[in-house]
């Protein structure tokens, strides 16, 4: 969330800057115009506590001297029910300005290329070249089902569309990936964290999931619990109203769990293969830092997610995405895509993000700086990776002509030593 007293003092910069995240500038006027409102409202409301103070003072000293409160005590009668009116209006208005702010996207940082959309995102980083087949590379869908691996039908037979099997070598290539993810995060000082599947309401407003997404996410009915749509949300959470001990700082922290989606909005996108299903394994990290390192370690971040890439052999890009692809949170995001043979086009793998204080402020996560003074950590997060994704790189750009896959090298000893799926 911005800060209001921010807003409020650079009006024209947050309007120019929000603008470029298509927010209209009668959403800053309306917002400040209901923060003008409330602090018109505490303004009266401490000014009649204060008389109220005063009234109840002299009512005392009277009644010491034996004299007639009746006018005094009338008096402080009539204040309270006012205070008790201006504060029930006062409630109100405060709930419209969370709101309104918990509504708007965190500031884009003015390096990051200015569009509406993906077309305006920019390559900073080319690795691997993508491999020239000798034939017709085929999709990971038509390799896994052929290859008994993959099973889309009774997935959608038992779930609905979305979902799959992952069956025999294909489940054992899943769990061997994500345990190479964790293994390699553990080196660069990430802790492994086994986070809740499920989360409350205010877990999600932290993120920047809720109010404005709510849609995208799977919800128990009847109870304030979300099936978590990315680790993100229980890591960042977990300092959620506390102040993290400056010595601690940063804090690295990585995760394997189950993420849950309804895409909504993504009709007749991606309805084949593991790109874009309803629950697929993600393995997440999470940092913690000072305001002043939290670009570098956004870089970090960013070279974890292509280490991965980069051990098992695949090409891949990075990209900085535009202030109109950026996700709600961030303020400054680069993706990393993995090449897919098949589609002739990279694909997201990773998006590594520095949210700067936008969460800490949501979930109220503080530290103690050198003078003592209580500040925003800043929280970063991206995927290391999205697991499925990487079964259908793998699958994809180690094919074989004959239909069987290759296992790349790091992983085979995570597969009881086998080469090739067969």
């Amino acid at each position: 969330m911005l800060d209001i007293k921010m807003i409020r003092l650079n009006e024209d910069e947050v309007k120019t800057r929000l603008a470029t995240r298509n927010v209209k500038p009668e959403t800053i006027d309306d917002l400040l115009e209901q923060d003008k409102i409330r602090r018109g409202l505490v303004v009266k409301t401490e000014t009649l506590k204060q008389k109220r103070n005063e009234v109840s003072q002299a009512i005392a000293q009277a009644k010491r001297n034996k004299e007639d409160a009746g006018v005094a005590i009338a008096e402080m009668k009539e204040v309270g029910n006012e205070i008790k009116q201006l504060d029930e209006q006062l409630n109100v208005v405060n709930d419209k300005v969370l709101d309104m702010a918990a509504r708007l996207p965190n500031l884009p940082n003015p390096t990051i290329p200015v569009g509406p959309d993906e077309a305006a995102n920019v390559e900073i980083k080319v690795v691997g070249t993508p491999r020239k087949f000798d034939f017709e590379p085929k999709a990971h869908w038509n390799i896994g089902e052929n290859l008994g691996i993959l099973d889309f039908e009774r997935g959608a037979k038992v779930s609905g569309s979305r979902f799959l099997y992952y069956k025999g070598w294909g489940a054992r290539l899943e769990r061997a990936i994500y345990n190479f993810m964790l293994d390699e995060h553990a080196k660069e000082g990430y802790t492994e964290v086994l986070p809740p599947y499920m989360v409350n309401g205010a877990s999600m407003f932290g993120t920047g999931q809720f109010p404005k997404f709510k849609e995208d996410v799977f919800q128990i009915e009847g109870q304030d619990l979300t099936l978590i749509p990315t680790a993100e949300v229980p890591l960042t959470n977990y300092y959620r109203d506390e102040v993290i001990p400056d010595e601690d700082l940063p804090v690295y922290f990585t995760a394997l769990s189950p993420s849950f989606r309804s895409e909504a909005g993504s009709a007749g996108r991606d309805t084949r293969g593991l790109i874009r299903l309803h629950q697929f394994n993600k393995v997440e990290m999470v940092k913690y830092c000072k305001p002043e390192n939290s670009y570098d370690e956004l870089e970090k971040m960013t070279l974890n997610a292509g280490n991965i890439l980069d051990k098992l052999g695949l090409p891949y890009h990075v990209i900085t995405l535009s202030t109109g692809d950026m996700g709600f949170s961030a303020a400054m995001t680069h993706d990393v895509e993995v090449w897919m043979p098949s589609q002739h086009v990279y694909r997201e793998i990773s998006s590594c993000s520095n949210c700067e204080d936008f969460q800490a402020r949501r979930a109220h996560i503080q530290y103690r700086d050198e003078d003592g003074k209580l500040k925003f950590v800043h929280t970063l997060n991206g995927s290391g990776l999205a697991v499925g994704r990487t079964v259908a790189a793998i699958i994809e750009n180690c094919q074989n002509e004959d239909g069987t896959v290759t296992v790349p090298e790091v992983l085979r000893p995570y597969m009881n030593g086998l080469e090739v799926i067969k």
